[in-house]
C-alpha cells in the first residue's frame, strides 16, 4: 500500500507541475505582448513631447530684448528615412515585398546621412548644399520640402577629401578637394565640366565675388588665398607669403587660413585660423584691417574656421575649438554671441563651417554630430521697425492708463444753489 500511495504521490506532483508549466506558457506571452504594448505607449509619449518642441521660441538675444536671431531647424539626412526627431522608417518585411503592398521607393534603403560636413553653399532657388569629407558627397537640402539630392563620387565626379562651396549667380557650383590638389565645377545641372588646379596645394575655404567676377581659394598649406578669374579660371593674384611653415603673424600675411567671405563692396575677410584673427583686405587685394586674438573670452577666438556676411555687413565668425558664433561690426566691435558645446538647437560640437545666403538665412556644420543647422537673421531696418512697433505700443498704453484715471470732466455747468430767502 505505501508503494502504491507513493506512486500516486508522485504521479500528483508530476501533474502538478505539468499545471503550473501550461499555465506559465499560457501567460508568458500576454505578458511578452503586454510588456511591448507598455514600451510602445513609453516610446509614443517621448515622440509626443519630441513633436510638441517649438523650436520658434529659441531667439538671441533672450526676451524682452529685441530678438536678433532666431533658431529655424536642422538637416542630417534624408527626410523619408529619419524625420526631425531622429527615428528611422520602419523596415518592410519580405512579405510585404512579395505582397507589392509597398512601392519601390517605399521600400527601406540605407540613408545616405551627413557624417563630416563642412563647406555650404546656397543655390538661387534656396536649396542648401553641403560637402561632406567622409560621406564623399555633396547634400543638396531643399529647405522648403526637406527632400535630398546628392553629388556622388564615382557617379557625378571623383572626389577624394572635400572642403569648400561656393556658388556663383548663375548657379555654377565649385567644389575644392584638397586630396586632389583642385577646385572642381559644376554646371547648374550638376554636370562637371572644369577644374582649376594652378597653383593649388591643399585649397580649402571657398568664396565668389560675384561683382568682380573673383573666386578666392584659400590654401591652407601654403598659407595664401589665390584667386582666380571666376569665368576664365585663369590666376589672378596671390595674398600672403608662403614657405615659412604657418609661423608669420605680420598685417596681411596667414597660418592655415580657413574660411573667406566676400561683402557687398567687394571686401574679402578671411578667418586666419592659427593666427586667431580675422583679416579684412579690399577687391583689388589690399590689406584694410584685422581684429581678434587667441583666448575664450568675449570677442577673443581659439581656432576660428569658418567666416560669413549678413546683409547689414557684419561679421560672423565660427569658432572651432570654443563651438560658439560670435558676430561683429566691420570694425571688430563684438555685438551678440551664441553657442557653447553641446546638441541642443543653437550648441554646436566641432562647428566648422558658416554660410548666410540673401535671405539672411544662417546655416552652420558640425563634424561630430553630422548635422547642419539653419537660424533666420533679424535685420537691423526689421530690429528697428519692431522698436518703433513697441513704442507705439508703450505710449497707447500709457494714454489709455491717463484716461482711465484721469475722467474727462462734463462740460455742461453745474445748476447754481438756491438764493436765500
Amino acid at each position: 500500500m505505501r508503494k502504491v500511495g507513493t506512486k500516486f504521490e508522485g504521479l500528483r506532483r508530476a501533474l502538478a507541475a505539468l499545471a503550473v508549466l501550461t499555465m506559465l506558457a499560457m501567460i508568458s506571452p500576454l505578458a511578452l505582448r503586454a510588456d511591448k504594448k507598455k514600451k510602445a505607449d513609453a516610446k509614443a509619449d517621448v515622440d509626443a513631447k519630441i513633436k510638441a518642441i517649438d523650436y520658434s521660441n529659441i531667439v538671441w538675444p533672450n526676451p524682452p530684448a529685441i530678438t536678433r536671431i532666431k533658431y529655424t531647424t536642422w538637416y542630417a539626412s534624408d527626410k523619408d528615412v529619419r524625420n526631425l526627431q531622429g527615428n528611422k522608417q520602419k523596415k518592410s518585411t519580405w512579405m510585404d515585398r512579395l505582397a507589392g503592398t509597398q512601392s519601390s521607393d517605399e521600400v527601406f534603403t540605407r540613408p545616405f546621412s551627413l557624417i563630416q560636413p563642412y563647406g555650404m553653399a546656397v543655390d538661387s532657388k534656396g536649396s542648401l548644399y553641403v560637402a561632406d569629407q567622409k560621406v564623399g558627397a555633396v547634400f543638396i537640402f531643399n529647405t522648403e520640402t526637406r527632400d535630398v539630392d546628392l553629388i556622388k563620387n564615382s557617379v557625378h565626379a571623383h572626389f577624394v577629401r572635400i572642403i569648400g562651396l561656393a556658388m556663383d549667380d548663375d548657379d555654377r557650383l565649385f567644389v575644392s578637394d584638397p586630396g586632389l590638389r583642385h577646385v572642381l565645377v559644376f554646371s547648374k545641372e550638376h554636370k562637371a565640366e572644369d577644374v582649376i588646379a594652378e597653383g593649388m596645394v591643399e585649397p580649402g575655404g571657398l568664396a565668389i565675388d560675384t561683382q568682380n567676377r573673383l573666386l578666392y581659394v584659400a590654401d591652407t598649406e601654403l598659407d595664401q588665398i589665390l584667386v582666380y578669374d571666376a569665368d576664365t579660371l585663369k590666376p589672378v593674384r596671390k595674398m600672403g607669403t608662403a614657405g615659412h611653415k604657418h609661423e608669420l603673424t605680420t598685417p596681411g600675411d596667414f597660418s592655415k587660413p580657413a574660411g573667406v567671405a566676400v561683402d557687398a563692396e567687394g571686401n574679402l575677410y578671411v578667418a586666419d585660423t592659427w593666427n586667431n584673427r580675422i583679416e579684412i583686405f579690399d577687391a583689388d587685394g589690399s590689406f584694410v584691417s584685422t581684429f581678434g586674438k587667441a583666448g575664450d573670452g568675449p570677442g577673443y577666438f581659439s581656432r576660428p574656421k569658418g567666416v560669413a556676411i549678413d546683409g547689414d555687413g557684419h561679421v560672423w565668425v565660427a569658432d572651432g575649438m570654443q563651438d560658439r558664433i560670435q558676430v561683429f561690426d566691420k570694425e571688430g566691435q563684438l555685438l551678440i554671441a551664441f553657442g557653447g558645446h553641446g546638441l541642443l538647437p543653437g550648441q554646436f560640437q566641432g562647428l566648422v563651417g558658416i554660410a548666410i545666403d540673401k535671405r539672411n538665412r544662417v546655416f552652420t556644420t558640425e563634424i561630430y554630430p553630422g548635422r547642419a543647422q539653419q537660424f533666420q537673421y533679424v535685420t537691423d531696418a526689421q530690429a528697428e521697425q519692431e522698436r518703433q512697433k513697441r513704442a507705439a505700443e508703450r505710449e497707447k498704453a500709457s494714454a489709455e492708463r491717463k484716461a482711465t484715471e484721469n475722467p474727462p470732466q462734463s462740460e455742461t455747468a453745474p445748476p447754481a444753489p438756491p438764493k436765500p430767502n
